[in-house]
This record gives C-alpha cells, sequence and structure tokens, in this order.
C-alpha cells in the first residue's frame, strides 16, 4: 500500500508531462505541414553539376 503513496504521484507527473510537451509541440508547428518532409525527399536535386 505505501508504494501507491509513491506511483500515484509519479504517474501524475508523467501525465502532465507528456501533456505538456504535446501542447508544445502543437503550438510551436510542429504539426503545420507533415508532408513537407516528403516532399522534400522527392524534390532534391542530386544531380551532379
Amino acid at each position: 500500500m505505501e508504494v501507491l503513496y509513491f506511483l500515484l504521484p509519479l504517474s501524475l507527473l508523467f501525465i502532465v508531462l507528456i501533456g505538456a510537451v504535446l501542447w508544445w509541440a502543437v503550438f510551436s508547428g510542429q504539426y503545420d505541414d507533415p508532408d513537407d518532409a516528403g516532399r522534400s525527399i522527392l524534390q532534391d536535386d542530386d544531380t551532379p553539376k
């Protein structure tokens, strides 16, 4: 039973941390254009100059 006094606050801390990281990722523009990386690979010009 004593282990619950440690695990419950620890799990709540993890939930808050994961929520904060998700909040940061969404509002910092991480998901603005998810197809841009795929297009940049296809449009890359590897011909020698």
